[in-house]
């Protein structure tokens, strides 16, 4: 699975939650400064050529949806997040986010919960 640059992977969240969409609807779902119309549709392309879209022929236009799911995607991204900034240690990365105060205690105690109960 490739990387994706910041804008393709936006344009794949929106993908996600639509399921299947034109250019012209992804282009509505885009917040803030739209890009032009072309520049969209060679970021879709972009991503067909990755494969994380295929897509659906209505003669001239395409209708695009994910080949990639986000649980793919989500496991893809921590993994190579957690080898790059916590040296692939889980302990490292809760350890960080409790630090930061990114998560609280009431959730660290779900988690050993959770550890727990699949043991």
């Amino acid at each position: 699975m490739q990387k994706l640059t910041n804008k393709e992977e936006e344009i794949m969240i929106i993908m996600w939650r639509l399921k299947k969409a034109f250019v012209k609807e992804i282009m509505e779902e885009i917040e803030g400064q739209k890009p032009h119309y072309n520049t969209l549709s060679t970021i879709v392309r972009n991503l067909e050529e990755k494969k994380y879209v295929d897509y659906e022929a209505f003669g001239n236009t395409h209708r695009y949806y994910p080949k990639v799911t986000i649980e793919e995607y989500r496991k893809r991204f921590v993994n190579s997040k957690l080898a790059e900034y916590f040296d692939n240690s889980y302990k490292s990365m809760v350890s960080f986010f409790a630090k930061e105060e990114k998560i609280s205690v009431e959730e660290l105690k779900e988690i050993i919960d959770l550890i727990e109960k699949k043991k």
